[in-house]
């Protein structure tokens, strides 16, 4: 291969997806850096010089928004999970389920999938399993519903605009959040209402495999965690944070901000910014106290506000030099035209293995861009792409390269290869319920033109 074809936008392109790729999923570079450094690299490569620095801010400006809605959106649901307002929830679910297996399984199901509308995966983990787990083990229920039951559920509400996988998929293809999001409402409820019914559907062979036993309900009162710790003599925790006698006002804010979302009052980032203003005034009128809860979110904020302004650079230089224009031409001319109308539905089926073997930042800000320009060649919108990858999530949910698995198994002390083995094909079934509900209700076309 010469120079001049080695220096051309589409080599070089394919060169720093591949390079940036390398390096995450090999853990030499962080997602952060490899996003700012590799761009810049293979941007001097093809001549772009004194350009960068413009393309780059380009690139973080018109992100702005996206980061400031996620910072704002993990502040937020921080301090409702602080002050308590799943705690009502948690204690319903372990008095309501009894001891029978299906009613365990399925308020697993639901517990998981409220929990999981903060957008934070450890959190609805970490929340779920500690409340459920001593359920499973009472019973003598298999603990690998309980990791199945988590992935199926969180998949399905990691399509809400401040979930992981929904930001990354808009930060790469500069879309607003809120427009992936609300055409795939009927494509989330779909997936929630297929996680119950699994919920069911297992539930139902442990109780043939063990019976309703005759054991006495968990009574209402604290979460297991706290039961132990106060049983050790160690005060709770989060005894300090713990508002409970604004529950009523939190779960009306919350609703507040969810309609506010649904019928577009005002743009997402100045609905959360104002929310979390609220929030924190009322739940903590002290400077003392507002400035410990925000330290306490501080970690999470600060890695996706990096994460999403470096992303804005990768993009930046990537469509700057026109290296995405140019492999999309390429891989334009490699499809068949007749395939070419049928890209989003193409997306969907092809983004389940590509998020099962690849990191959600090498997938979203790597592969979906050169996809969703080579659609926009047959007249498939960058929206409908992001949207037909978007339906893979509960594959992606039981990926090894994400940690989230390795959490989940952790605590309910199983083997991954086990998990992965129990969970994958009611994970590909729930992606085909997906698809078939974005389908039906016009989230992405079937057929273009």
């Amino acid at each position: 291969m010469t120079l001049a074809a080695l220096q051309s936008p589409a080599v070089l392109g394919a060169g720093m997806i591949l390079t940036f790729m390398i390096l995450i999923m090999t853990k030499r570079m962080s997602a952060i850096t490899a996003l700012i450094l590799v761009p810049v690299i293979f941007g001097l490569l093809a001549g772009a010089g004194a350009g960068l620095g413009e393309m780059m801010l380009e690139g973080v400006t018109a992100l702005t928004p996206t980061a400031l809605m996620l910072a704002f959106a993990v502040l937020y649901f921080g301090v409702m999970i602080d002050a308590g307002l799943f705690d009502p929830l948690v204690r319903f679910v372990l008095r309501t389920v009894g001891d029978d297996p299906v009613r365990v399984t399925i308020g697993t199901a639901l517990l998981a999938t409220i929990v999981s509308l903060d957008g934070d995966g450890a959190t609805t983990a970490l929340v779920t399993i500690s409340a459920m787990l001593p359920v499973y083990r009472r019973l003598g229920l298999n603990p690998l519903i309980l990791a199945l039951l988590l992935g199926l559920a969180t998949a399905s509400t990691n399509l809400i605009p401040w979930g992981g996988p929904t930001a990354r998929a808009a930060t790469a293809l500069n879309i607003d959040p809120a427009l992936l999001f609300l055409p795939m409402m009927p494509t989330m409820l779909a997936g929630i209402g297929f996680a119950v019914f699994v919920a069911w559907r297992l539930g139902l062979g442990e109780r043939r495999r063990l019976g309703v036993l005759a054991l006495q309900p968990l009574p209402l009162g604290p979460a297991p965690e706290t039961e132990v710790a106060a049983a050790e003599g160690d005060p709770d925790p989060h005894a300090d944070v713990r508002r409970p006698k604004l529950f009523f006002f939190n779960l009306a804010l919350t609703l507040a901000l969810m309609a506010g979302l649904l019928l577009g009052l005002a743009p997402l980032p100045v609905l959360m910014m104002s929310a979390f203003a609220v929030a924190l005034i009322v739940n903590y009128p002290s400077l003392r106290s507002q400035r410990r809860r925000i330290a306490a979110h501080a970690d999470n904020v600060v890695n996706i506000v990096l994460l999403i302004f470096a992303a804005g650079a990768f993009t930046g230089i990537l469509q700057g030099t026109g290296m995405v224009d140019a492999m999309a031409t390429a891989l334009v001319a490699a499809i068949p035209p007749q395939l070419g109308p049928y890209f989003a539905p193409i997306t969907a089926l092809v983004s389940m293995p590509l998020t099962f073997f690849m990191s959600n930042d090498a997938f979203y800000f790597g592969i979906l861009p050169v996809i969703a320009e080579t659609a926009s060649h047959y007249g498939v919108a960058p929206e409908a792409i992001a949207r037909a990858s978007l339906t893979a999530l509960p594959v992606h949910a039981m990926s090894p390269l994400i940690a989230a698995i390795y959490l989940v198994c952790g605590l309910l002390k199983v083997d991954v290869g086990a998990a992965q083995r129990f969970s994958l094909k009611w994970a590909v079934l729930a992606c085909l319920v997906l698809i078939a509900a974005a389908l039906a209700s016009g989230a992405f076309p079937f057929r273009v033109g």
